[in-house]
């Protein structure tokens, strides 16, 4: 084949396991907001064979001929399909390392171990979660030992979600931000400026909610004929393309902000797949970078834009429409009420000051399962042990502890500090776009064109076109720093306290 050819080859080929992994990841979605809790089974098995299926398209002797010979011409692709084959010949060197058993194995294992875990939670049964956690574990340290054999399998989890990232720099970021925001948790608790937080705790009747959504999904400049919001027990964003992003909430009659702010956050990750160059769709560049990336576009809008006086001063009619419980509240209070900082038992509730500790709690709990310091059964007392130590709060049961996410249940290990990276990342992003765009003074207006415009402009368009430390560096215009993000914190925490 000459090169147009193999290219449109190439083309072929992107678009079929997108295919496959649409199906997977719909089978998936179906599985987590709408299906039956009896169908878990079913899915496995559809799953299996589908999972199967990729795996031997991916490893076939005609793709890997197929990305060679293109590699081999690589001086002759522009940089798109550079990018392209580098990152197919990389996943295809990866996934053929894995027996095929084992990896079809292994997504059956994990499809079982979260249906699972939506009835533990509910009943507060984590040991019928222990075998399953600690095939996973396992799995994923055999799979190190293929794919990455002189790596450390905790740095291959890591890897997964942000290349390059390893547990040194993790090591010393949570280090950092644990010497420098302990003390500001300690004066935020001791002063006598609290918000009042009744105002979150009225009844909110679920209709009402999802009208909500539907006004924030609206603010935020959602496509609707491209997004759809369902409902699950954890939320979370799926996007099967560009053309195609599901985001999802869980609604609490007595917690109407869980679900706001739950929502804000999954439209951030929609955006950004959805901001994808249309050249990209269907290709592997047709997604977010890396997680870390990800989640500083969907805490950048829950946190610095959704929790800041500018927005909460916008919704706020909209708010006391909705619940009349809130016609006397000001925005103020409700600034004050929505941005409250106290140390608690929910990761995605956690106030921004004190969330970073939640991802620290995880993230040592995943080295010491990885190093094999501690096996599944020991997580429920260690994670009590050390929300003790980091939080100084005692964990009343496994369904408010080591429970509550679905990651871990999902096979997601080296997930966690994304969030605190990508909020890190945020706060460093604000700052650039302050220099060229009002931010706030649009989004008091209830105007997020120039924000969303931004984004579009450095990071949205290049999907993995640019390798995650690159992009972001091109984005802030220099090396990361994550001392910004404690200033952010400071200044933030330093007004709402009259510290």
């Amino acid at each position: 084949m000459n090169l147009q050819e193999s290219l449109a080859a190439l083309d072929r080929y992107q678009r079929k396991t997108i295919a496959y992994r649409h199906a997977l990841d719909m089978i998936y979605y179906d599985g987590v907001t709408v299906a039956p809790e009896g169908s878990a089974a079913n899915r496995g098995e559809s799953m299996s064979i589908l999972s199967e299926e990729l795996y031997a398209l991916t490893t076939s002797p005609q793709v890997k001929d197929l990305l060679d010979s293109l590699w081999e011409q690589r001086n002759a692709l522009d940089e798109a399909h550079f990018r392209m084959v580098f990152l197919l010949r990389k996943s295809q060197a990866e996934m053929e390392k894995i027996p095929v058993d084992e990896y079809v194995a292994y997504q059956k294992l994990v499809n079982e171990s979260e249906a699972v875990w939506h009835r533990a939670k509910q009943e507060n049964d984590f040991a019928s979660l222990v075998p399953y956690l600690d095939r996973i574990v396992h799995a994923q340290r055999r799979f190190a030992g293929y794919v990455k054999p002189g790596m450390d399998p905790y740095d291959y989890c890591l890897d997964n979600y942000e290349e390059g990232l390893r547990r040194d720099a993790c090591d010393a970021f949570f280090t950092m931000l644990r010497a420098e925001l302990v003390p500001q948790i300690h004066k935020v608790c001791a002063s006598s400026h609290k918000p009042d937080t009744s105002l979150l705790h009225i009844h909110a009747p679920i209709e009402k909610q999802r009208l909500l959504s539907d006004a924030l999904m609206n603010v935020l400049g959602m496509d609707l004929r491209h997004c759809a919001l369902g409902e699950t027990e954890h939320p979370f964003t799926t996007g099967f393309t560009k053309y195609d992003a599901r985001i999802t909430t869980h609604y609490y009659e007595d917690n109407f902000s869980s679900s706001m702010f739950s929502v804000v956050h999954e439209c951030g990750h929609a955006l950004y797949d959805m901001g994808v160059r249309d050249e990209f769709a269907y290709t592997c560049l047709g997604s977010g970078v890396s997680m870390a990336v990800h989640e500083s576009q969907s805490r950048f809008f829950e946190n610095i834009i959704g929790r800041s006086r500018a927005f909460i001063s916008h919704m706020a009619p909209k708010l006391r429409e909705l619940f009349p419980e809130l016609a006397h509240a000001s925005n103020e209070a409700l600034y004050g009420a929505f941005n409250e900082s106290h140390p608690s038992f929910i990761r995605t509730e956690a106030d921004e000051l004190t969330y970073c500790l939640h991802i620290m709690v995880r993230y040592e709990l995943e080295k010491a399962l990885f190093d094999g310091r501690i096996s599944a059964a020991d997580l429920p007392r260690e994670w009590n042990r050390l929300y003790r130590e980091y939080l100084e709060i005692d964990v009343p049961d496994d369904r408010q502890g080591v429970l509550q996410d679905s990651h871990w249940f999902g096979g997601l290990f080296g997930y966690f500090p994304s969030y605190a990276l990508g909020s890190a990342y945020g706060a460093q992003l604000l700052k650039k776009m302050e220099e060229t765009t009002d931010v706030f003074g649009q989004v008091a207006l209830g105007n997020l064109a120039p924000v969303r415009d931004w984004f579009q402009e450095h990071i949205w368009q290049y999907g993995q076109l640019y390798a995650p430390k690159a992009l972001m560096e091109q984005a802030f215009g220099g090396p990361f720093d994550p001392s910004l993000y404690v200033d952010y914190l400071t200044r933030k925490y330093t007004d709402l306290y009259a510290l």
